[in-house]
This record gives C-alpha cells, sequence and structure tokens, in this order.
C-alpha cells in the first residue's frame, strides 16, 4: 500500500504545506478508483469529501432540460475536484463522472473540517488554497460566459 503521507505531500494542491498538517490530514485519506463512466459526484447529494486526482480524466457536468448533460469542464492528474463539502448546505452542484481509469485520494470533509476546527492555522491553509481554486474557476467560468454570450457580459 502506497504512503498516503507521501501521496498528499507530493500532490500539488499541497506543496509547501508543513509536515506536521500533512500527517494530519492522511487521517483524513483514503485512496480511491473509479472506471470509466462510473459518477463521482450526483448532483443534490451530500458532498462528503474532495478529491486529489492523481491518474485519469474526469468530466464535470449538469442536466440542461430539453438538452441533456452538458459538460462544463474536465478535471486531470495534479487537479482537485470538488469544494462543495466547504460550504453548508454541502450538497454537490454538479454531476462528475469518470472518463478513463481515475484513481484519486478522498479527503473526508467532515473529517478535515474537525481538524480545521481544532487548529485554525490548518483551517488558513486549507482556505487559502481553495480559495484560489474557487478564484480560478469563477474566472474560467466568467471567460466561458464571454464566449457564449460575447459583449454581452
Amino acid at each position: 500500500m502506497e504512503n498516503l503521507e507521501r501521496v498528499l505531500s507530493e500532490h500539488p494542491f499541497f506543496a509547501g504545506l508543513q509536515p506536521e498538517y500533512i500527517k494530519l490530514l492522511v487521517g483524513c485519506a483514503s485512496n480511491v478508483a473509479f472506471k470509466p463512466g462510473e459518477f463521482i459526484l450526483r448532483e443534490g447529494e451530500p458532498a462528503e469529501s474532495f478529491y486529489l486526482i492523481r491518474h485519469g480524466k474526469v468530466m464535470i457536468e449538469t442536466f440542461v432540460a430539453g438538452k441533456g448533460s452538458i459538460m462544463i469542464r474536465t478535471r486531470e492528474a495534479g487537479e482537485i475536484l470538488g469544494w462543495s463539502w466547504l460550504v453548508p448546505p454541502y450538497k454537490w452542484h454538479f454531476d462528475a463522472r469518470a472518463l478513463e481509469v481515475t484513481r484519486a485520494i478522498a479527503l473526508d470533509g467532515k473529517c478535515l473540517r474537525g481538524k480545521c476546527d481544532e487548529d485554525y492555522r490548518l483551517g488558513y491553509e486549507i482556505m487559502k488554497r481553495f480559495n484560489a481554486i474557487i478564484a480560478e474557476r469563477l474566472e474560467a467560468t466568467r471567460l466561458q460566459l464571454m464566449d457564449i454570450y460575447g459583449d454581452h457580459v
């Protein structure tokens, strides 16, 4: 079995995180794998984890009445999948499914929120990292909307 401490410390999301925090996070982490076509997240279901993608490709999609499922974006190795575990009411806003065999580290949201509540410095580090991801994704959405609607955005 791979050393989760090493895997977490080598993932870009946790780059530079203090070793003692990595050791705390191991208690919230587990290896997971998904087959092609397998759903990882389902819109409206409880958001209980987030995923550090190690290998593979994941499609994030949403259902649009009259059009069916529409791809929003993809996530690949080195990226994060999911931040709804961080924001009440902790529900997924999109579906996500593996496009190919995908290996990831799942981090339990409740466990991680508890550790962040116990150690505010850890919580601040996690929030800084997720805030950067959220800001990047909002900017990507803005650019996507500009492509669709042109000057009207």
